[in-house]
């Protein structure tokens, strides 16, 4: 019942199936707003969780766009080979990260990050 407005970045952790597409399972995250983190008020529905997520080191690469599940794709494997073989990362799962608003038309900014093992 409490309004929070937009925030940012929306996360959404992708699971790489073989050939570098995404896997149907997703995760959604959303930042709770600086107000709200001692006291985040209670989901009404069952399936959204509140949880904390600790510090980490990511590895990240920048685009812009209107970003769609390919772009994402694209730019993790730009990114991967960026890394190379010497970078100790998961592999099981990365992040994609937009920080617009969708009525924003020109300057987005997405991300794709790995965590840092």
């Amino acid at each position: 019942g409490i309004g929070m407005g937009m925030t940012a970045p929306v996360s959404i952790t992708a699971f790489p199936a073989e050939g570098g597409s995404l896997q149907q399972k997703v995760k959604v995250s959303l930042r709770i707003p600086s107000q709200f983190q001692a006291n985040p008020p209670c989901p009404s529905d069952e399936s959204i969780k509140i949880e904390e997520r600790q510090g980490m080191t990511v590895y990240s690469t920048q685009f812009g766009g209107y970003a769609k599940e390919v772009d994402y794709v694209n730019y993790a494997a730009k990114l991967k080979s960026a890394l190379g073989s010497e970078a100790a990362y998961r592999k099981d799962f990365y992040f994609c990260n937009g920080y617009d608003p969708p009525m924003k038309p020109y300057g987005r900014r997405n991300e794709v990050w790995f965590m840092k093992e």
